[in-house]
């Protein structure tokens, strides 16, 4: 979380490296890098990006999706929201694209038990939607997912 920092120094430096392994996890959102769905604003206020257009993001500056702001409250804040940034800094899909293999650890701390299943499924039958940016990792020619067995959960409904 570094909101005013320049990005420029950072995607130059891609420029002549090997990236072997880009490691990441899912958000709520269902994220990856803080790549979270785009705010449904002109020009997206009908229709998402295209997946393609998605794609062509590059390290940016984001402003969070504010269910991401309350993961991380939940999960690194204390609980405490107003502890949490607003922006971050993200890897953009173009610095992603430039790994040869993304892997996605699937603990079930930060990602419920449905949504690990709905984006392993959309990744694998390579089913792609902005509105759910990790599916467009379907569209990278090497993703692995590594789930812990005891975080896998169930998806029955249980109210409290």
């Amino acid at each position: 979380h570094f909101p005013k920092a320049d990005v420029t120094e950072y995607i130059q430096s891609w420029e002549g490296v090997r990236c072997a392994i880009m490691q990441g996890g899912q958000g709520d959102i269902k994220h990856w890098a803080f790549n979270d769905p785009v705010k449904r604003e002109k020009p997206y206020d009908q229709t998402p990006p295209s997946p393609e257009e998605y794609g062509r993001l590059s390290t940016r500056v984001v402003e969070l999706h504010p269910v991401t702001v309350m993961q991380n409250a939940r999960t690194s804040g204390g609980g405490v929201v107003t502890g949490v940034p607003t922006k971050a800094i993200t890897v953009g899909p173009v610095q992603t694209w430039q790994a040869e293999k993304v892997s996605i650890w699937q603990a079930g701390t930060h990602d419920n038990p449905f949504g690990m299943r709905l984006t392993t499924l959309m990744i694998g039958k390579k089913i792609t939607d902005s509105s759910v940016p990790m599916s467009l990792l379907a569209n990278h020619p090497n993703v692995q997912f590594n789930f812990y067995r005891a975080g896998i959960g169930s998806c029955t409904a249980e109210m409290h």
